[in-house]
């Protein structure tokens, strides 16, 4: 039985070391946060994907939580799955991953096998993380083995998770790779292996650069379609019929969550600090998406002119501000730049959302705190904005009661609904 020590308690690293505790693996998830750590034990999960009783059944099969890392001496195997966000000059604060493997370094023993999955720009893992964990006193490949595997949790997914969604692994040598291969196997279905770290770091940042690069050109094309008269959403419908060569994106309020806005800049920050110029693609992509938010707070004056009504003063709804249906995350939430727009001009901003009781937009000095009765609100609001169509809402029934609907999603219909 392997001992497992997962640094980072988080979306990432709390599944994956209840799903190597149900393996039978000796697992301790390490934090810094005492708080969550005291939770954790006492049964109490802090993220979507795991309940209270998922848990409670880890805890019995030997999950344990800790501040402590001198436990890090005992593991056979150590996997980060630290924060990565992004710093003031665009590049990936690596702070957490230092912090993280310096703690590695400073209790690591000989044969041990250590794995970054925190998403950063190539390089990281060969550059930056294994001089801190070897501490110049263990060679990699022979004393340690150090290995990189992308994460690739999507929280709120009912069809994928730990176990059945494919892992990459790339190690700084090929049998780093081996063994983190042997490792991840115990526990997951599938394991690829990549030509090297450096390899399964780009692997993660391509996944996102290509939905963030292709949901831009949506939101760039929806603007035109509207002024064209075009509806962009039957044309994508029409086009998805083709089984091959296309794969259908749809426009929305701008992206959001821990991945798609972010990590594409990653790469970008890495190119042009080691090339010299720049990666156009993803920074017309992030100027693109970061600009929807204020597109459809366009649209919502718009029709709130076509209805004789000014935006200042008027009584507009938000239905789902989190930044994907069905989960209570509001990282980089779309609805953050537009709440502060329409509020900026004056409008009465209310919201609904059963996944955040309270809720402080970034960049405005108000704290709100979603409506108890959506339809009865959305009834007496001047427009209510979909921007997320969490599963507990009845959007029939929004449909017939809303004077104006601004639909962000693309999949209401009625008399009043106005599709993005």
């Amino acid at each position: 039985m392997k001992t497992l020590v997962v640094i980072g308690q988080g979306y990432v690293g709390l599944p994956m070391a209840l799903r190597a505790a149900e393996e039978g693996m000796s697992v301790v998830g390490l934090d810094t946060n005492a708080k969550v750590v005291d939770n954790l034990n006492a049964g109490v999960s802090h993220i979507d994907d795991i309940s209270d009783d998922e848990l409670k059944s880890g805890l019995k099969a030997g999950y344990l939580a800790s501040t402590d890392a001198s436990c890090i001496a005992d593991a056979d195997v150590v996997v980060v799955c630290v924060p990565t966000p992004l710093s003031a000059d665009g590049g990936p604060d690596l702070r957490p991953v230092e912090a993280a493997a310096g703690a590695i370094g400073e209790h690591l023993t000989p044969g041990t096998l250590c794995i970054l999955e925190s998403t950063t720009y190539p390089g990281t893992t060969e550059e930056v993380f294994a001089p801190l964990v070897c501490r110049d006193q263990f060679k990699v490949g022979e004393d340690v083995n150090i290995a990189f595997s992308p994460e690739r949790i999507d929280p709120g997914n009912e069809k994928f998770g730990v176990k059945n969604t494919p892992k990459v692994v790339g190690g700084i040598t090929p049998e780093c790779t081996r063994l983190a291969k042997e490792f991840y196997s115990q526990f997951i279905d599938t394991v690829v292996e990549a030509k090297g770290a450096k390899e399964a770091e780009m692997a993660k940042l391509l996944e996102n650069t290509f939905r963030h690069v292709n949901i831009a050109l949506v939101n760039e094309m929806v603007r035109f379609s509207d002024e064209l008269d075009i509806d962009l959403w039957n044309a994508i419908d029409c086009a998805e019929t083709k089984p091959f060569g296309f794969m259908a994106f749809r426009p929305g309020p701008g992206v959001g969550g821990h991945c798609i806005p972010v990590d594409p800049s990653y790469l970008s920050h890495r190119v042009k600090a080691k090339l010299g110029y720049a990666f156009r693609m993803v920074e017309l992509a992030e100027e693109i998406n970061d600009a929807a938010p204020n597109y459809v707070a366009t649209r919502v004056w718009a029709l709130l002119n076509q209805g004789r009504k000014s935006v200042n003063g008027a009584k507009v709804l938000l239905v789902g501000v989190t930044y994907k249906p069905n989960i209570s995350d509001c990282r980089e939430s779309p609805a953050d730049p537009l709440a502060a727009r329409l509020l900026a001009w004056g409008a009465d901003v209310s919201y609904f959302d059963p996944f955040v009781p309270k809720w402080h937009p970034h960049g405005v000095d108000v704290v709100l705190e979603s409506v108890e009765e959506l339809y009865d609100t959305a009834e007496g609001a001047d427009i209510v904005v979909l921007l997320q169509p969490h599963a507990v809402i009845d959007l029939s029934r929004l449909g017939t009661i809303a004077t104006a609907i601004l639909d962000t999603r693309g999949i209401m219909s009625g008399n009043s609904v106005e599709a993005l």
